[in-house]
């Protein structure tokens, strides 16, 4: 059924960003977010179908330099469409977890992984209040609200006091904090009807434990 809605709804394309990496996105996104609504059961945004500024850019980033990565255990926190655990795992990151608390994102991951034939483990939990050890913590576009900025923050720099490599993308969202390590700048190609512009300056920075 899952894959089913995903199938309907968006088309397997390249990433404007990361042309390596194939994802199936809405072609229509407006019309994406009124059939999500309309399902009959509630669901979160569609964030699963696009490829976001922050995880362009993160994943940009691990392809350009995969030693970040390789060989490393890797966690894509809220991953969304999956894109970055699927960059991550072509840079060599072993074994590679998709976290998300939507099963459509995360069925998005699974279908996306197997379209660029890597292999990706999917975790549909609230891991922010848990303390799991992973070589390196990646996050895109995470501090879009100040709930979400605030219960990320803490659990990425608890991450990082463990000796995790922590990497966050944010393309300059309301609630990115301050004191992080700034590592990359990219202009993204985003979807204009979402991001009332068709580029973003986008950041790639390191989370310290404080």
């Amino acid at each position: 059924m899952l894959l089913e809605f995903l199938r309907a709804h968006t088309a397997l394309a390249p990433v404007p960003f990361v042309p390596e990496v194939s994802l199936f996105q809405a072609g229509d996104p407006i019309a994406l977010w009124e059939a999500t609504e309309e399902s009959g059961t509630p669901q979160p945004p569609p964030f699963w179908a696009f490829a976001w500024a922050g995880g362009q850019a993160l994943a940009r980033h691990v392809l350009d330099d995969p030693d970040l990565v390789a060989g490393r255990s890797v966690l894509d926190l809220a991953t969304g469409s999956g894109l970055v655990a699927v960059a991550a795992a072509r840079a060599g990151a072993r074994p590679v977890t998709a976290n998300d608390i939507d099963p459509l994102s995360l069925a998005a991951a699974r279908a996306n992984a197997d379209a660029n034939d890597v292999r990706v483990e999917t975790v549909e939990a609230d891991l922010l209040d848990s303390d799991d050890r992973y070589g390196v913590v990646l996050a895109g576009d995470v501090f879009y609200s100040r709930e979400m900025a605030g219960r990320m923050l803490p659990f990425l720099r608890r991450a990082a006091g463990r000796g995790s490599l922590v990497l966050v993308g944010d393309p300059g969202r309301a609630y990115l904090p301050e004191g992080l390590i700034q590592r990359a700048v990219y202009d993204v190609p985003v979807v204009e009807e979402l991001e009332n512009m068709p580029i973003r300056r986008t950041t790639v920075w390191q989370v310290t434990p404080s």
